[in-house]
């Protein structure tokens, strides 16, 4: 009971962030457009990460998906991570490092969920069309 419980904690703070994240990625807020446009990015980076990180969230939620959306959100995470570190910044327009905290936070439930899931990766490597 209380394993499962802490994974659905993890993946509700997860899916938390990532959700919040959407609005300002889709509605082109002020933030969202310069990290974007400094990455070189803008608009399609900034929309298209916007879409996986809502196909990421979906996914994490369904039981039979957690593995697929955790991937998929570590991935982008790491992509977020490594873009602050060697282009952005950690700060990023004085946020104090906000963004850069919370893509760690989600990273790092996204490492868990994909821990509490490792006896589904062979079989997940197996998959086929």
């Amino acid at each position: 009971m209380k394993d499962t419980t802490f994974i659905w904690i993890v993946k509700l703070v997860a899916v938390a962030i990532l959700v919040q994240t959407l609005y300002f990625k889709f509605t082109g807020a002020e933030e969202s457009v310069y990290i974007f446009t400094t990455l070189g990015v803008e608009p399609l980076g900034r929309i298209g990460s916007g879409i996986v990180e809502l196909i990421a969230s979906i996914l994490i939620l369904i039981p039979r998906t957690t593995l697929i959306g955790a991937l998929l959100g570590l991935g982008t995470m790491a992509g977020a991570i490594f873009s602050h570190l060697f282009i952005l910044g950690i700060e990023v327009k004085n946020d104090g490092g906000t963004l850069f905290i919370l893509a760690i936070i989600t990273f790092l439930c996204c490492l868990v969920l994909i821990y509490n899931q490792k006896d589904k990766i062979s079989s997940l490597l197996k998959f086929r069309i």
